[in-house]
């Protein structure tokens, strides 16, 4: 087993820019604005040969009443008294303040082990500084420049020590796994290694309730939430057991219409939010039950569709609805009508709040993902293709008659199809989606998204022919 290092400070210090060269990537929203980090977010760090976890928390600030501040000091504080280690970051350009001073108290107090790094080091302009950290009395500071990749050889010296102490339980590395399609030796998609993550994201508008719905499925407050719109800004993905199943979970920042995201640091979170809908497997989009379908949810409905996502709609604040059986058949009336596309995929009823509906959600989410990875035989899509092609025929355009010749499955997650026809240019769209509405209701795939590319020629191994994609 490794150990957990959990990143704290005040505000604007360098944490997540830290977090992100640990971890490797650019997980981790990074700006100049004070505050962008506002949750937990654990990432698989690597540093030489060591291995641990390592969690970048909201800047510490002074509050601890019930405001926006004071609920993100709860949580960093919590992730103290979780981890093995922390790592205090303090500015060196800006020195030793008070806020520093008083979370130097907090850490002395509730921290086992602490240490203490000067970040922004580079150049004498942080010398003041890096001595003043001397007072904090938490031992000889470490001079880092977490943007530039200064000091790491130091700071992996320092954990050395401590990655020893945990050796005795061996440590399994877990990496994360892309989505994209695993192919055989035949170019046939696999299917998802037994026992990963299953990899979902919860996305919406602001405000819907994602935090708190991901909240309640943890069974704990590990995501911050409360009143104020837009409170999580970068994606943050949480692993845990959800009735028994393994699951990775993605909270992503409320995306406003286009016209109102303004802000450098808002594109940047809706940006982060896009990227998790390509990483997950299932996409649920939250809809608030009382102001449910407006634009900018067909819009985060279809951008999962267009991105082949398996979807599942939930339908949130269920619990404070007074005419539960006349706003169903009202919202069942609009999903139909408003995203054709998504025909069949879930709907469910849910309070984030009450944790009511969740054992649904559950059920959908489980039921979309096996539909995501249906495979269906060639020779049943031939049989089936051959009935289609005799009780409706496609139209002979110039009374030239349109030969179906052969259909195969190319690939899973979404399911992808190839058929061979004579001319596949002349194929009206028309007869494309009455071929995948068709399986859809035949194959009972509801609600997936579907590709079906038409293609020239015989059969698979006839010359390569015109290629025309279809939805």
């Amino acid at each position: 087993m490794s150990f957990t290092l959990a990143i704290v400070g005040r505000p604007n210090v360098g944490k997540s820019t830290l977090f992100n060269r640990l971890v490797r990537q650019k997980l981790a929203l990074v700006d100049d604005t004070p505050g962008v980090t506002r949750d937990l977010r654990e990432g698989d760090a690597k540093l030489g040969d060591l291995r641990f976890t390592v969690v970048d928390t909201a800047g510490l600030e002074e509050a601890t009443d019930e405001s926006l501040q004071g609920r993100m000091r709860a949580l960093t504080e919590r992730a103290i008294d979780m981890a093995d280690v922390c790592l205090f970051l303090i500015d060196g350009r800006v020195g030793v303040t008070t806020a520093d001073q008083v979370l130097a108290g907090i850490l002395r107090k509730n921290a086992d082990r602490v240490i203490l790094c000067v970040n922004k080091a580079e150049g004498k302009a942080a010398d003041e500084g890096y001595y003043d950290a001397y007072n904090l009395g938490l031992g000889e500071p470490l001079r880092l420049s977490a943007e530039h990749g200064e000091g790491m050889d130091e700071l992996y010296h320092i954990l050395r020590p401590i990655d020893e102490e945990f050796s005795e339980v061996s440590y399994e590395a877990i990496t994360d796994v892309d989505v994209s399609d695993e192919v055989d030796e035949d170019g046939m998609a696999e299917l998802v290694p037994e026992g990963r993550p299953l990899q979902i994201a919860v996305v919406g508008r602001p405000n819907a309730g994602k935090s708190t719905l991901i909240n309640k499925i943890l069974g704990e407050d590990r995501l911050l939430t409360g009143p104020e719109a837009g409170i999580t800004r970068d994606a943050i993905s949480v692993n845990t057991d959800w009735e028994d199943r393994p699951f990775r979970i993605f909270d992503t920042a409320g995306m406003r219409k286009k016209a109102k995201v303004q802000a450098k640091l808002e594109k940047l979170s809706v940006s982060d939010g896009l990227r998790a809908v390509r990483f997950a497997e299932v996409v649920v989009v939250l809809l608030d039950a009382a102001i449910p379908f407006e634009q900018q949810d067909l819009r985060i409905a279809d951008l999962a569709e267009r991105e082949g996502r398996a979807v599942v709609v939930a339908v949130n604040k269920w619990d404070l609805e007074e005419n539960k059986s006349e706003k169903l058949k009202e919202l069942r009336e609009e999903f139909t009508r408003l995203l054709p596309q998504l025909r069949g995929a879930p709907m469910v009823m849910v309070s984030a709040k009450t944790g009511k509906g969740l054992d649904r959600l559950h059920a959908a989410i489980i039921s979309a993902y096996d539909v995501w990875n249906t495979r269906i035989s060639t020779a049943k899509l031939n049989r089936w293709l051959a009935v289609q092609v005799e009780s409706h025929p496609p139209p002979a355009p110039a009374g030239r008659r349109i030969k179906m010749r052969y259909m195969t499955q190319v690939k899973t997650r979404p399911p992808t199809f190839v058929v061979f026809t004579s001319v596949p240019d002349k194929v009206p769209a028309a007869y494309t989606r009455f071929l995948v509405n068709g399986m859809r209701r035949d194959f009972d795939m509801p609600g997936s998204p579907i590709r079906l590319f038409l293609r020239g020629g015989d059969n698979p191994f006839a010359a390569k022919g015109k290629k025309r994609k279809i939805h």
